[in-house]
């Protein structure tokens, strides 16, 4: 009776079968230097029949074959799945005398296969995703060259799996960069008017006049000047955050600087932006964690209706370090999605202003930070979000 492969361990088999569709490979056309690959595999080998197999979790698939005639079979009938339970190299000189393959219907059935070799298709991190196989329909042994050849392509596939996924995320993240740049000017066009036409007033005003005005073109260009650095952050693809300096960080007065920059944005669309002031210190680099908390208040004015109320406070965090937290009043987060905000180019209102890349950065600066980030919210609910920061 003929008994399937066993498989991996539950762990080890979600990162084979994650590792595998990342190469994005499964399902893909016929291509000609994969189809030369089984053809030398035959060819040095002496057999028939050779495949690139990749093992998923009801099939095997052939990107290639060589004299089989078919582009996939189940996965229970896999020989190539046994493979995956070898260190690098599995040769089955006669399968009908191999308690594991005689009741095989790929051996038993029309196909009639005696002899299979195959050499393992391995990440670079070591997890099995195929073979390179051959087989034939009569016994034979690979001499010690034969086997050398079948691992050498097999390394060459895994060459080709590689190079084209760096190709392919290069190419993400050139059109990721290209959203940034054609997106930015849109975000800062506007902040920038009210600028130039603060100080074109303050031109012809003097004492506390003036001084107002020149205070709105200051936060305008501050706010402009906190939006190149996400801009940049964006447009490296990995955030563009070097990692900081960590150390014992009095968190009031981030929370005042927080507070000053984004009052006035606050009040033009009739919010109230409160700071709790309590005294309260933590492990972590203010300059970073003023623009996270920046980014935060700023999503929550964008969310929250004219009347409402953004608020920022501090205390102590259950692990002895602190706990800074945002709350707003506005049309909050459905609760099943909250992660998809933190993805970046993601808004709740798509007509919204912004390149949608705010929680994005908090998430990667909060990475930085080695702090934790949790969301309380509902739909029309408004929202809490806590940074907890470590310990000093």
């Amino acid at each position: 009776m003929h008994q399937p492969a066993a498989k991996l361990p539950a762990h080890t088999e979600a990162r084979r079968l994650a590792a595998l569709r990342a190469y994005d490979v499964l399902d893909t056309p016929v291509e000609a230097v994969f189809d030369d690959i089984t053809r030398l595999a035959s060819s040095i080998c002496g057999t028939p029949m050779s495949l690139i197999s990749l093992v998923e979790t009801d099939r095997q698939w052939f990107k290639s074959e060589f004299g089989l005639g078919v582009r996939e079979t189940p996965i229970d009938a896999s020989i190539c799945a046994h493979a995956l339970l070898e260190h690098d190299f599995l040769e089955v000189h006669d399968t009908t005398s191999d308690p594991r393959f005689a009741g095989n219907p790929l051996v038993t059935g029309a196909l009639g296969l005696r002899y299979y070799a195959g050499a393992l298709l391995r990440t670079p991190d070591g997890l099995p995703l195929g073979t390179v196989c051959v087989l034939d329909t009569a016994p034979r042994t690979l001499t010690p060259g034969q086997i050398d050849a079948l691992r050498a392509l097999a390394r060459q596939v895994m060459a080709q799996f590689e190079l084209r996924r760096m190709v392919s995320e290069a190419h993400a993240l050139d059109q990721h960069r290209a959203r940034v740049l054609a997106t930015a000017g849109h975000d800062l066009k506007g902040p920038l008017r009210s600028a130039l036409y603060a100080l074109q007033k303050a031109r012809g005003l003097s004492g506390d006049a003036q001084a107002e005005r020149l205070r709105n073109a200051e936060q305008d260009l501050a706010f402009i000047h906190q939006k190149f650095g996400e801009l940049i952050a964006a447009a490296t693809g990995k955030g563009g955050i070097a990692a900081p300096a960590l150390e014992e960080t009095d968190i009031a007065p981030v929370l005042g600087s927080v507070h000053d920059a984004w009052a006035r944005a606050a009040q033009r669309k009739g919010i109230v932006v409160h700071v709790e002031a309590t005294a309260c210190r933590a492990r972590t680099n203010a300059g970073l964690l003023e623009t996270l908390l920046g980014n935060l208040v700023s999503n929550a004015i964008k969310y929250t209706p004219a009347g409402g109320r953004v608020t920022l406070s501090c205390g102590p965090g259950a692990d002895g370090g602190a706990e800074v937290v945002v709350t707003d009043t506005g049309i909050g987060m459905d609760a099943a999605r909250v992660e998809g905000y933190f993805q970046a180019f993601r808004q709740e209102d798509a007509s919204a202003e912004g390149l949608g890349i705010g929680l994005w950065i908090v998430r990667r600066t909060a990475e930085v930070l080695d702090a934790r980030v949790d969301v309380q919210s509902a739909l029309g609910d408004g929202a809490r979000i806590a940074i907890h920061l470590p310990a000093v």
